[in-house]
């Protein structure tokens, strides 16, 4: 367990090193960006460690994954990020120990937050995700609203009982015009929320950027970074 502490602390230190740099280099205070560290696939043993180093924030993307560990870590001071494509089943599940949902992409996702916030007596942070490659359908590979469908789904959100509209959430594409362009994705995803900010000032957050591309999205703005391998490590055998 110690050497797993030595590990995760050495890998932390390098990551916060480098938000700290991006953050110099972008004339931006350190305080103003928010390590989100991404514990999917690893055990509770690690979120434990991470709370001892000082991680505040963690994120999951499968709820069968994330509702034991997040019931075996309740103790902790940890605020939890649901940052998955997340199916309407799985909601009342996701309500029960999620503060944040990133993914929130349609309609009928905001009802079933809503309703099951409500009836939990909760209220849910919630990010829109922005697909930067969306097609004619208005949906991303990966999930996500067209940058079209932002300004609508964001007026629901707002308005739904035990929900609270945070900002915006992408991931940078893999595919249309942004493919390789993560810099010019992650401003685009400023863009919009700068005009989201104008119809709902509180909204401020922006989440983008992860292990590789962390820079990119501080130099463009992002207020939060979601970061996994780069501080857990690559788990061996897993696609």
């Amino acid at each position: 367990m110690t050497d797993r502490k030595d590990e995760l602390a050495a890998n932390l230190a390098k990551i916060q090193e480098r938000i700290a740099t991006a953050c110099a280099s972008a004339g931006r205070g350190r305080e103003e960006v928010t390590l989100i560290v991404v514990t999917k696939t690893y055990p509770a043993s690690d979120v434990r460690i991470l709370s001892e180093l000082g991680v505040r924030h963690v994120a999951e993307n499968k709820d069968q994954d994330a509702a034991p560990k997040a019931a075996e870590c309740s103790d902790l001071p940890l605020t939890w990020h649901f940052v998955g494509q997340l199916q309407t089943n799985k909601v009342r599940s996701v309500v029960g120990y999620a503060d944040l949902v990133q993914s929130v992409d349609r309609s009928k996702l905001v009802t079933a937050l809503s309703k099951e916030a409500v009836r939990a007596e909760r209220e849910i942070g919630c990010l829109i995700q922005v697909a930067l490659d969306a097609g004619a359908s208005g949906r991303g590979e990966r999930g996500g609203v067209g940058p079209d469908g932002v300004e609508e789904l964001a007026g629901l959100v707002a308005k739904a009982p035990g929900l609270r509209l945070d900002g915006l959430m992408t991931v940078a594409p893999l595919t249309g015009e942004y493919a390789g362009r993560e810099q010019a994705a992650f401003e685009r995803l400023m863009d919009l929320s700068t005009d989201l900010r104008r119809a709902h000032p509180a909204a401020n957050m922006v989440s983008a950027g992860m292990s590789a591309d962390l820079e990119q999205a501080v130099a463009a703005g992002a207020t939060h970074v979601r970061v996994g391998s780069a501080v857990l490590g690559v788990r061996p055998g897993l696609g």
